[in-house]
């Protein structure tokens, strides 16, 4: 292989394999010398890639992790593999990388040559994985992407948005962060039209199209993203606070139920007050203790333990 370049490109693809490779090898793998071996080692470490060389009759040349991460050399199989493990990751309630993913798998996909944006897309299309605990919407990886690499860009979206009550517009924004919270995935942006910021469901987003306009960043009115959306929530969400007395004692109660006020009546019972935006979760926290307890308010949660309890009597066969 006489193109210098390209024969760099390949032995550093070699050198990514996670194993020794005696300089022999390398050679016949590469069609030339050992000694051009040993110079174009020289020039992958002058580039900044860690090599590392070891002696005898098992050593040889293998990379090392360096202080920065190296571009990496996928083959087709490796790229193809990699992007539809993105898609799935995306999709999923792994805490912690699913902005992570939806931000390499729009790397990715910017550069995959049109032959293996097929093969994803026909994989993602054909596989439908068993879903995750809980309900919630499902969301398109390829609209995550396309949201990511405008907010990436600072460019300027158009898309078609479906509010709560059905009510349809047509939004021009300014991407600034996706966020995943809970089972959703939430579009921090800055509306153009109504000249304020905004909080967009991503998977009531339709037909999202990039402008070509890209804007200055512009200063969110919050810590950071999950700052506002978390203040944009609490805003728009009921509040209900309950408060009960449970009869078991205060330490035992504050051991099942994280973050609420307990005040001891005696040694066997305790007032609880805790609150959240759901009558459901309420319910659920206050029947798993597995113990007595009274509700004193709100009238709401009342009335819904009373609707539970009855819907649990006839499925009992009691009426």
């Amino acid at each position: 292989m006489t193109d210098t370049p390209a024969r760099l490109l390949a032995l550093l693809s070699l050198l990514q394999t996670p194993r020794e490779w005696p300089g022999s090898e390398l050679a016949e793998r590469l069609e030339v010398s050992p000694r051009t071996i040993r110079r174009d080692i020289d020039r992958l470490r002058d580039l900044g890639y860690p090599v590392r060389a070891t002696m005898g009759a098992t050593g040889g040349y293998r990379l090392a992790a360096g202080t920065a991460m190296p571009p990496l050399l996928l083959d087709d199989e490796e790229a193809v593999a990699i992007a539809v493990g993105l898609r799935t990751a995306a999709g999923q309630t792994i805490e912690g990388i699913e902005e992570a993913s939806v931000r390499a798998l729009a790397k990715l996909e910017q550069v995959l040559p049109s032959r293996l944006r097929h093969r994803v897309g026909a994989l993602s299309a054909a596989t439908v994985p068993l879903p995750p605990a809980g309900e919630g919407p499902t969301v398109d990886p390829g609209r995550l992407t396309a949201l990511a690499a405008a907010a990436a860009g600072h460019e300027r979206l158009r898309f078609a948005y479906r509010a709560s009550d059905g009510t349809e517009s047509r939004r021009l924004v300014e991407p600034h962060r996706l966020v995943p919270a809970g089972r959703r995935w939430y579009l921090v942006a800055y509306d153009n039209d109504r000249e304020d910021w905004r909080t967009f469901r991503v998977d009531r987003i339709r037909d999202p199209r990039p402008t070509g306009v890209r804007t200055a960043p512009r200063g969110l009115p919050a810590k950071d993203a999950a700052a506002y959306l978390v203040r944009a929530l609490y805003d728009l969400a009921p509040a209900y606070k309950a408060v009960a007395t449970v009869h078991a004692p205060a330490a035992a109660v504050a051991e099942r139920v994280p973050g609420a006020t307990l005040e001891p009546l005696d040694a066997h019972s305790c007032l609880l007050r805790t609150g959240t935006d759901s009558l459901e979760w309420l319910a659920f926290r206050l029947v798993l203790l597995d113990v007595e307890f009274e509700v004193h308010e709100p009238p709401e949660l009342i009335a819904y333990l009373r609707t539970l309890g009855a819907r649990a009597g006839r499925a009992a066969g009691d009426g």
